[in-house]
């Protein structure tokens, strides 16, 4: 404790600068856009807004004993929420969000994000100080320049990869005291802790840090080689032990995850060969979305002495060829297509492309730190050389580059690079140059260096406004309110399990937030096989099913999956629910002809051919026979903005660019009947980003032509009723192309009768975290099928029993009851999280005695030591 007193008396100010300027210039750069706590505008730019905000508040949930930290009833009827927090959740700084609540998380996002940009910064103060032999202005310096470097704040975003640069340094120091010290707690510790918190990022990391680590040896083959195997078991114990969250996950991945990407290409496409230059300028955003170049600015000091790294005598022929080729090695990453995969894990990004580029950027600043080491007078003209080859390439650059890619390259940062350079040279030739003002060069130093990076970071957080857009506080708040109020009202009138959906959401993910259970989802973490059954059964999930969505599908839909209410702002027009509470604008509809979590059927329910769609699984679980749909003609009355061409297909071309191209039907919907418009595009790929704005009876409702279900609501009447319905058609291409729209019918007396049939079976549930239970009699033996997604984590229990869980089309769980009366329970666990934590417990116990073995060594080793002085 003294030691470390001593330590904190002597460094506090460099410590409180490496953290704290980072986090002064990030409030500076969010509110030059106007960005700060309690402003109109939030933190939550893209991702942030439709996953981070809402899968936090989920995360606040759990901490307050809402929620399960193994599983989630929210978001797609259910899912592993432990492979969800390994993914986008586990950081060290996640459980901060237990402090605030879920109403202020665009502030609490904010905060976290400050939090981890000062945490990267005083981190790599720690492994400056304990590495470099350099000024102390200098350490402070790098540890700003290292924290907001161009990756760090342009893809910040992207909240759960900025853990990585807290560990990084944290990571390289332990493997140098490993190889010197023969202290391997740091590298166990951050290593794990870097596991743990994303394994994705951590993988990059891994191989990164490995490879250092072999070329650090090779390079100093006697002094390091016998402690190689040392490296290889701490890392080995630290990946054992972060298969707690690992292995359930990659287990879960691999049963719902997409398939490897394949290599089709040897070069990368949409790179260019000055990408590396335009990039390593000061205050360069391209896009962050696809065809961009990778973010590998650290700022310049770095630059000009990893530069003169390689231009000095001072370092080794094989230091320079063994960081060089590790250098190359990422670059060839970027272009070469089958190593940007490797990176990757074999899966194409789906925008923030090329995510290892910060790797270079650390080497960059890594050897920049040994080239300050070494830098003398006498090396000036080394020093001077590597300055004027900079700006020498940085000149060919812009003589030389094709100027339609490197658009974004503006006079501003030429001329401030450039300058900065020069001055940055003048400054250290006076510096190795004693004069009156030597003392005061370093102050100068760290200021410029604190401006530039000022400066690039603005440019960033600007560049991310442009590309993205940070969205209003308006659009997370508005609401939230009148929508917690009547969620809360639902859970206090049902005992047993019931799902909710809200229709007016800007979010996919909202019932993470207020954990109500819903369909809507949009997450890299999901269940493929139950998301591909409910897209069969309307719930549109396209692809690799990344989203699955809830509206624009039937009332038969609704009754299988068990939706028992309904949010939204203007009327529901839906039959059999009935409204019972409005708070502000928005109003709770209650389904009576929704089922309950589970229904008993019979085994030929699992049949191949059987029940393909909804209408079949309906009349399966009804027991009844006939049609439920009626179809009739939509026809075109109208148009404006819009060039309608009908015939097999119809063809809706925009008149004037920039306007929603507006096309009327009219539609007789029978007594008793539900109406629906059928819409659906002929190509998918050309209408992916078209969005539908359709208003009947007075009611508009906004969704994605292809994302969303395609039978928009026409509304219920009790008589023969004669409806306009107009259509609205914006963004995606000046036209679209859709098959013939029908009007869809579903008679309401056959659905109630066959409804009444399906309640008298259905099964109420109990949901209390991992675990579903309910009870049953029977007079024979049956199939209880239940709607929650199948996953191999689940298990089942008949009256303690445990019982095997079988499948219906690999989506749903359910299981064979004997007759009688019985208690049922299913609960789950992660497939892989026994062996995980075994792993966890094993590893860390196998560490701590190869720990203790070590230590008792060198006490004997000193003991011997003392003995033969002695």
């Amino acid at each position: 404790m003294k030691k470390i007193r001593e330590f904190m008396t002597k460094y506090y100010p460099a410590m409180f600068l490496s953290f704290g300027i980072p986090v002064v210039l990030m409030i500076i750069a969010y509110y030059s856009i106007g960005i700060y706590p309690g402003s109109e505008r939030s933190i939550l730019a893209t991702d942030s807004f439709a996953q981070y905000a809402n899968f936090h508040a989920s995360f606040n949930n759990v901490l307050h004993g809402k929620q399960s930290i193994f599983y989630t009833w929210s978001g797609s009827l259910g899912l592993n929420y432990w492979a969800l927090s390994a993914y986008y959740l586990n950081g060290i700084f996640t459980p901060l969000v237990g402090f605030f609540n879920n109403e202020t998380m665009p502030d609490t996002i904010y905060y976290l994000t400050l939090l981890k940009f000062g945490f990267s910064g005083l981190t790599f103060w720690f492994f400056a100080e304990h590495t470099f032999k350099i000024n102390r202005w200098l350490k402070v310096g790098l540890s700003i320049s290292y924290a907001l470097m161009s990756y760090a704040v342009g893809y910040s975003v992207v909240i759960m990869w900025l853990d990585t640069f807290v560990y990084l340094p944290l990571i390289i120091w332990g493997i140098h005291r490993l190889f010197e010290q023969k202290k391997p707690a740091l590298l166990f510790v951050s290593y794990l802790l870097l596991f743990l918190s994303n394994f994705y990022i951590g993988f990059m990391v891994g191989v990164f840090t490995f490879l250092y680590t072999v070329i650090r040896t090779l390079c100093h083959w006697k002094q390091y080689k016998r402690h190689f195997l040392s490296y290889i078991g701490t890392s080995f114990l630290a990946g054992g032990a972060s298969m707690i969250t690992v292995l359930p996950t990659v287990i879960d991945l691999r049963a719902n995850g997409e398939s490897l990407s394949s290599v089709y290409t040897f070069l990368t496409p949409d790179t260019g060969p000055w990408d590396f230059v335009a990039k390593s300028m000061v205050g360069v955003y391209d896009t962050s979305k696809y065809e961009s170049m990778p973010f590998i600015y650290i700022g310049l000091v770095p630059l000009i002495f990893c530069v003169y790294y390689f231009f000095s005598k001072k370092i080794t022929w094989k230091d320079k060829l063994g960081y060089g080729s590790l250098f190359l090695f990422l670059i060839a990453s970027i272009y070469i297509y089958p190593l940007n995969l490797f990176w990757h894990g074999f899966h194409v990004p789906n925008m923030f492309l090329f995510r290892f580029s910060f790797l270079f950027s650390f080497l960059m600043i890594l050897l920049a730190g040994y080239g300050l080491e070494q830098f003398e007078k006498v090396e000036s003209n080394r020093l001077v050389n590597g300055v004027l080859s900079i700006c020498g390439v940085f000149l060919l650059f812009v003589l030389f580059s094709n100027k339609k890619r490197y658009d974004v390259i503006t006079l501003e940062s030429l001329v401030l690079t450039i300058a900065l350079l020069l001055i940055y040279l003048c400054i250290w030739l006076l510096w190795v140059s004693p004069t009156k003002v030597t003392k005061w060069i370093p102050l100068v130093v760290i200021l410029l260096m604190i401006v530039e990076a000022g400066f690039n970071a603005r440019t960033m957080v600007l560049g991310v406004l442009n590309d993205w857009g940070y969205p209003s506080r308006v659009l997370y708040t508005k609401h939230y309110d009148e929508t917690k109020e009547l969620v809360e009202q639902a859970n206090r009138k049902e005992e047993s399990f019931f799902r909710l959906e809200n229709l007016d959401v800007e979010s996919l993910n909202t019932s993470f937030n207020f954990g109500f259970h819903g369909v809507s989802m949009f997450s890299s973490i999901r269940n493929r096989h139950s998301s591909q059954y409910l897209n069969a059964l309307g719930f549109r999930s396209l692809g690799t099913n990344l989203t699955i969505e809830y509206v624009n599908n039937t009332l038969l839909a609704d009754t299988l999956v068990g939706m028992k209410y309904n949010l939204a702002k203007d009327d529901l027009m839906k039959f059999g629910y009935k409204k019972i509470s409005s708070v502000g604008e928005y109003s709770l509809y209650e389904n009576q002809y929704a089922l309950p979590l589970g229904i008993l059927t019979d085994d030929k329910i699992y049949k191949p051919d059987a029940v393909q769609n909804q209408t079949e699984l309906f009349n399966h679980l009804s027991g009844l026979e006939g049609e439920l749909f009626s179809f009739g003609e939509a026809a075109l009355i109208g148009n404006e903005n819009a060039i309608v061409t009908e015939n097999e297909t119809v063809t809706i071309a925009e008149k004037e660019p920039n306007l929603p191209k507006q096309v009327t039907w009219l539609v007789t919907v029978p007594a008793k009947t539900q109406g629906y418009l059928s819409l659906v595009a002929k190509d998918m790929a050309e209408a992916v980003s078209v969005k539908v704005d359709l208003k009947v009876s007075g009611v508009s409702r906004k969704s994605g032509l292809i994302n969303t279900g395609q039978y928009y609501n026409l509304g219920y009447y009790d008589q023969p009723t004669t409806v306009e319905v107009t259509a609205s058609f914006s963004e995606g291409k000046q036209k679209v192309e859709l098959y013939r729209p029908d009007a869809v019918f579903l008679n309401t007396d056959r659905f109630v009768k066959a409804v009444d049939k399906m309640q008298e079976k259905g099964i109420d549930f109990q949901t209390e975290g991992r675990k579903a239970k309910a009870s049953v009699s029977l007079n024979k033996d049956q199939v209880l099928l239940t709607t929650i997604p199948y996953d191999k984590g689940w298990k089942v229990l008949i009256d303690g029993k445990k019982a095997e869980v079988t499948t219906f089309k690999d989506a749903f769980l359910s299981v064979k009851v004997p007759a009688g009366k019985h208690d049922i329970e299913f609960v789950f666990l992660p497939q892989g999280f026994v062996v995980g934590a075994s792993l966890f417990v094993i590893c860390i116990m196998l560490f701590t005695s190869y720990v203790w073995w070590l230590q008792r060594n060198q006490r004997q080793q000193i003991k011997e030591n003392t003995n033969e002085i002695k």
